[in-house]
């Protein structure tokens, strides 16, 4: 696509930046050339709207039903030396960035059930499945999912891939292979990371082989889920040893578990230490964190801000699949958010699963889940709602690595324009209406239903 030669922006909320102010955003050969806080509010003579957007979006391709723009020039004024948009006081953020999916398992929950609803079931039932996935089914699951989020105004993710060897090394590699086509695919529309979700206990060596062509072919990084492990510290010590051999960050699965008890988390952060691999892993989940006394978790958490691991909640799934067992008090999952944002642990917001057995509800909506965050970990103040904003933009990109992210000028231009005008408005009503800009170039466009009235 082409990028718009100069794009100015005016009547723009950048609550991220200053939520009491407006400012004028000018994108030129695909980058941000100029913030300003804003004088005036009145637009000058040409300005168009961005229900003009709608408009000639439904013109160049009605099909699309004012979603997904076409690969197409002469659209959106680009023919224009630069063309003027009245935000109209609507929040401008980041593009979203979900550090923690399962592309591979997104809309499979009427393919696979779970009776008891619990994560090990959800575990064995995709398992037992996946060998019937042909790599065109999985191709087209993972295209799906990730239209839909970018729909909803996500242009990263991290998605971790079953490598189910046991089920034989073609049935793990097949994913593989789909992941790495869709990620060709979708280049420079969406930031695609790739990271294998491998069980290492007893793991032969012609997996182990497999798994390392893997990272050659391309894949990110590397994924576990050690605390489900006969010997979580055994595959802790492999996943270092493989991404150091590669050079490749790491994102494991920790201690999804209500028991206290399950601490794979500390070994995490003093391998991190030991290995020299401070600000290179990640650990996702962390329920049993929240299940633990108060002093213990304290400790951990200290531990985890020294090796300097970075943190994923995942409060969906884990508010679904958590407490099956309990009565009376249920214990919901969601790690301690607060505790970890205070003690400086880089802490981002994901969707994790969606409608699949782990997980049958979730459209890959990263403002939707970022509304969960809000109820599970009470986070109700101004100050709390600009943090959770923070956690599904600028932490995860973070978190990815990926450089450049925020609004500022030099930055490659890379935003969701929502309809609401206060963050308070965001999250209550999930507004429909999101315009996305990659570049300087406008890729998707939804239409707004304004269900009320503003003063």
């Amino acid at each position: 696509m082409q990028a718009q030669n100069n794009l100015r922006l005016i009547n723009v909320s950048l609550p991220l930046q200053d939520r009491n102010e407006r400012f004028e955003v000018t994108v030129s050969e695909g980058r941000y050339s100029s913030i300003v806080r804003q004088q005036q509010t009145v637009p000058p003579e040409g300005t168009s709207s961005l229900d003009s957007l709608l408009h000639d979006a439904d013109r160049a391709n009605p099909a699309l039903s004012a979603s997904f723009v076409p690969d197409r020039a002469g659209i959106f004024g680009k023919e224009q030396q630069e063309t003027v948009i009245d935000v109209g006081g609507r929040i401008m953020l980041p593009g979203l960035a979900d550090a923690h999916m399962h592309l591979d398992k997104a809309f499979t929950s009427r393919q696979i059930g779970n009776l008891s609803g619990t994560l090990l079931e959800a575990i064995r039932n995709f398992k037992a499945a996946s060998p019937s996935f042909t790599h065109q089914q999985l191709k087209e699951r993972m295209m799906t999912t990730i239209r839909h989020a970018m729909s909803f105004g996500t242009t990263a993710i991290r998605t971790h891939l079953d490598f189910n060897y046991q089920a034989g090394i073609d049935v793990a590699m097949r994913t593989v292979y789909a992941a790495l086509e869709v990620k060709e695919a979708l280049r420079g529309r969406v930031e695609l990371q790739l990271f294998p979700l491998c069980q290492f206990d007893r793991m032969p060596g012609a997996a182990l082989e497999a798994l390392e062509e893997a990272l050659r072919l391309g894949v990110d990084g590397i994924g576990g889920a050690p605390h489900l492990s006969a010997d979580p510290h055994a595959d802790i010590d492999t996943v270092f040893r493989l991404a150091q051999k590669y050079g490749k960050p790491i994102d494991l699965h920790a201690d999804e578990n209500d028991d206290p008890a399950v601490r794979t988390v500390e070994y995490i952060a003093r391998q991190t230490i030991a290995q020299g691999y401070q600000g290179k892993v990640t650990v996702g989940h962390l329920c049993s964190l929240a299940a633990m006394a108060h002093e213990d978790a304290e400790s951990i958490i200290g531990l985890m801000a020294e090796a300097r691991l970075m943190a994923i909640t995942l409060p969906g799934a884990n508010m679904y699949l958590q407490g099956r067992g309990d009565r009376g008090v249920v214990r919901r999952g969601v790690t301690r958010v607060k505790e970890l944002v205070a003690a400086g642990v880089p802490l981002a917001v994901a969707s994790d699963n969606i409608q699949d057995p782990f997980h049958p509800f979730g459209r890959g909506d990263l403002l939707q889940i970022g509304l969960l965050a809000a109820y599970a970990a009470h986070m109700s103040s101004e100050q709390d709602q600009l943090e959770l904003l923070r956690m599904i933009t600028e932490v995860p990109a973070t978190i990815m690595g990926l450089d450049g992210w925020g609004i500022e000028e030099g930055n490659a231009a890379n935003f969701a324009i929502f309809d609401a005008a206060t963050v308070g408005e965001l999250l209550a009503w999930l507004p429909s209406g999101r315009w996305i800009n990659r570049g300087g170039e406008w890729t998707v466009v939804s239409k707004p239903l304004t269900i009320w009235q503003r003063d």
